[in-house]
């Protein structure tokens, strides 16, 4: 059963917020860095977080990436996207293709280095997603 969280969107301050997060909250932070996903596209952005997350025992979970600067970001104009993120890759494809009807498409699904499948669309009623299949580094 895929499950859905909300993903924040930062420029360079994500790890400082998922610290801050776990602070109130509580729970532990795993980042991987864009160097770590072997994904830099500007060195001074090698060390910030390409996908990270604070998970709690209380339930908390929330998970957050830097926008790259190649990418347009205004810092509060589009604050989260929604992760959908499963265990099986034929109900996460199933998701993809009902969702994709009338969007616009990101990043389509598909293998990459750091999911099974991975895949980001704006849905025709402008919200922004990332689906995938999680891998036993992003569980």
């Amino acid at each position: 059963m895929p499950v859905t969280t909300t993903h924040l969107n930062f420029r360079g301050s994500a790890r400082e917020a998922m610290d801050f997060y776990r602070s109130v909250f509580g729970g532990h932070t795993v980042a991987v860095t864009y160097e770590d996903a072997g994904n830099v596209q500007d060195d001074s952005e090698a060390d910030w977080a390409m996908w990270g997350q604070v998970v709690a025992d209380n339930g908390f979970h929330v998970m957050a990436y830097d926008v790259p600067s190649a990418m347009p970001y205004e810092q509060g104009a589009n604050p989260f996207l929604v992760s959908v993120r499963g265990e099986d890759a034929e109900e996460i494809s199933a998701l993809w293709w009902r969702l994709a009807d009338g969007s616009n498409v990101l990043r389509p699904l598909e293998p990459s280095a750091w999911a099974p499948l991975y895949g980001m669309l704006t849905d025709r009623f402008g919200v922004t997603r990332v689906l995938d299949v999680a891998s036993p580094h992003n569980s």
